[in-house]
């Protein structure tokens, strides 16, 4: 019985040692998620797949939407001043391209979709928005800055990148982007 209560005892003691370094591992494998350098932002010449995408209006976009088109992403915020200035600009952009080809997505990174939603009612905006997702950062990678805009050609190439307000020609001159 001694034995046995030794054996016992032994494979108890075994087994708390090996989760003790599963827990141990496990810590260090969340540290080092944690701190990992992050994936980098897209730049140009770089290729992208855009995930699906919950609109704020409740329409999903599948990834094959994009796929074939050019695509013009801006990212901004509702508290950002430049976005503020640069998102004007940008309704005109999505008005003037409308049944071309060209397609736009914006995404914003507010902790809370109903300031989104409210900046982008109140100033009677219509161009595809969406809320910051895993899956869109996976795609886009970190912010650089805001507003931050990316070109995608229809082989799903980025062909220009801008970070920071655009002016008013810069971004009316995206249009060309519409014709194939």
């Amino acid at each position: 019985m001694r034995a046995a209560v030794a054996v016992a005892f032994g494979r108890w003691h075994a087994w708390r040692a090996a989760m003790r370094a599963a827990g141990a591992l496990a810590i260090v494998a969340s540290i080092a998620l944690t701190f990992a350098t992050p994936a980098a932002a897209l730049e140009v010449g770089d290729t992208v797949r855009l995930p699906a995408v919950q609109l704020l209006d409740g329409r999903t976009v599948p990834p094959e939407h994009w796929a074939g088109k050019p695509v013009v992403v801006q990212v901004w915020a509702s508290w950002c001043p430049f976005c503020a200035l640069q998102n004007p600009r940008l309704q005109k952009l999505y008005d003037s391209t409308r049944g071309t080809p060209l397609q736009v997505l914006t995404i914003s990174i507010d902790k809370d979709q109903k300031d989104a939603v409210g900046y982008l009612r109140q100033r009677g905006y219509t161009f595809p928005a969406a809320m910051d997702t895993p899956a869109l950062r996976a795609a886009i990678g970190p912010r650089k800055g805001l507003p931050e805009l990316y070109v995608i050609d229809a082989r799903g190439k980025v062909v220009q990148k801008e970070v920071g307000e655009m002016l008013e020609e810069e971004v009316a001159a995206l249009a060309k982007y519409a014709r194939p």
